[in-house]
């Protein structure tokens, strides 16, 4: 039989990209067809996702949908059956999906991602003909109100199975108490197994509360976050329920990221042609104005925050240099450290090159290029970019957390000996043991052989989809098993 599910998340690749989440929303739903599983996925009406999909077919008009009208087109795009929820006075405006152009959070953030949640509890409860899913999978804060307009919505949503995805915990979606009586919910799911959290709204505790299953992105964060280390004030409520929660390490989309076929690098390789990444990297230090130099070339791809460690490794680039290598970054984020790493580049012309910002084909060619990606995440959900290192040759340098933890093998003398070495590890994020790790890895990559069965063996890994696919199809299937019977129709 097959399964349909919505998908309700408030990114999705190729449509609107802010980070890894949009990845693995695009990515899911041709994960899970091949278990007879169909995805539709709804998202906000952006205007760039508005823009590339065009009028679709309106199959649902709100006259007024948490205050304001909005209607629902239903659209395909590539391999993607995509829902858009048309709400001009939530979604019509310049800046970022969360962000306003300032880079400050929307101020009514609450209501545009509580109003792309009630439209999918809607859309359990069958207010659509024939798009009545079988489940529903909610993803991150911006999409938890899901379940809990679900629980307490009509008895057909309230009986349809639901799954939260927990992405990262760091990312709540807290609110004071007193936008609650503008959500449309009953008095009654104000309480402690509703939306109140420490006497405010907390959209990512009510789905904790409400969901019917619960999934992180690795099963490393699955317990980690029951530890008040992780738990970021919610692993009393993780804790309660972790019968219910399930760690699925994330795929990759590896049509997209394939250095064989990659459109974005200079020169294509596989695992039988690496030496072919040379040209790659030359345009890396081309890009970055590097010197060309025998040394590695580490890189950075990511948000430039505490979480991911940067304010340890901004500070150990004057001893990176000095171990003989180079860097290139790329990412945005706090004004300190994005001005810490220009004043690094700045010290050292030719050894260290910064690009503030984003730019999805120069990730690309970064990994294609680079000889080493460095991750030094105090904590990592899962983490996309170690995986695409591994895909790519460009051996991964990450912290021991979460799914960082789960798809290296380190480098250590056991590892190297048996040849199953992908990447190197490192446990606390110090600068005595990011530095070890840098060190350890400089003198690796000098072992040219070795470093070439590091590469191989992590090229040769396989983090596609199509395990993980399985499993959340089986989970899926689970649920609807347990679910009470229900002679409405679906989708």
């Amino acid at each position: 039989m097959t399964l349909h599910v919505l998908s309700v998340a408030s990114e999705a690749y190729p449509l609107i990209k802010t980070g890894g989440l949009a990845d693995v929303v695009g990515a899911l739903p041709m994960a899970i067809a091949p278990y007879d599983v169909r995805m539709t996925t709804l998202l906000p009406g952006y205007p760039a996702v508005v823009q590339r999909l065009g009028m679709g077919d309106v199959v649902h008009t709100y006259q007024d949908l948490l205050g304001v009208g909005a209607r629902l087109m239903r659209h395909r795009f590539d391999d993607l059956d995509l829902l858009i929820l048309d709400a001009p006075n939530l979604y019509d405006r310049n800046g970022g999906p969360y962000l306003d152009p300032a880079g400050e959070d929307w101020a009514d953030n609450w209501r545009r991602f509580a109003a792309l949640s009630r439209c999918a509890a809607d859309l359990a409860g069958g207010v659509v003909d024939g798009l009545r899913p079988d489940l529903v999978h909610a993803h991150d804060w911006q999409a938890a109100l899901t379940p809990t307009y679900m629980r307490y919505g009509t008895p057909p949503a309230a009986r349809t199975p639901s799954v939260l995805t927990l992405h990262n915990l760091a990312f709540q979606g807290r609110y004071p108490a007193d936008i609650f009586q503008s959500l449309g919910l009953p008095a009654d799911a104000f309480s402690i197994n509703g939306v109140e959290y420490f006497g405010g709204v907390g959209f990512l505790k009510a789905g904790l509360a409400t969901a019917s299953a619960i999934t992180t992105v690795s099963p490393t964060y699955a317990e980690e976050i029951r530890d008040p280390v992780y738990g970021m004030g919610l692993e009393g409520m993780i804790t309660a329920r972790r019968d219910q929660v399930i760690g699925i390490i994330n795929g990759i989309d590896t049509a997209v990221w394939d250095p064989a076929h990659d459109a974005d690098l200079i020169d294509t390789y596989s695992v039988k042609t690496l030496a072919k990444r040379k040209a790659n990297r030359r345009a890396v230090e081309d890009a970055f104005g590097l010197e060309k130099m025998k040394g590695p070339i580490f890189c950075v791809i990511s948000r430039l925050t505490w979480q991911k460690g940067m304010d340890v490794l901004v500070e150990l680039m004057d001893a990176l240099i000095d171990l003989g290598g180079r860097m290139a970054v790329l990412g945005s984020g706090d004004s300190g450290l994005e001005a810490a790493f220009r004043a690094a580049a700045h010290r050292h012309p030719g050894r260290i090159g910064v690009k503030i910002g984003y730019d999805e084909a120069l990730s690309h060619l970064l990994q294609g290029g680079a000889d080493a990606i460095v991750i030094p995440s105090r904590f990592e959900p899962c983490g996309l970019t170690q995986l695409y290192g591994l895909r790519y040759g460009c051996v991964p340098i990450v912290a021991r957390t979460g799914g960082l933890a789960d798809t290296l093998i380190d480098a250590n003398e056991a590892g190297l000996a048996a040849g199953v070495a992908t990447g190197f590890q490192f446990d606390g994020v110090t600068h005595d043991s990011v530095y070890r790790a840098l060190k350890r890895a400089t003198e690796t990559y000098r072992q040219t052989k070795v470093w070439r069965t590091l590469q191989t063996c992590g090229m040769q890994a396989d983090f596609s989809w199509r395990r993980s696919g399985l499993r959340y199809s089986e989970l899926y299937r689970a649920l609807v098993t347990m679910a009470a019977p229900d002679p409405s129709p679906r989708a």
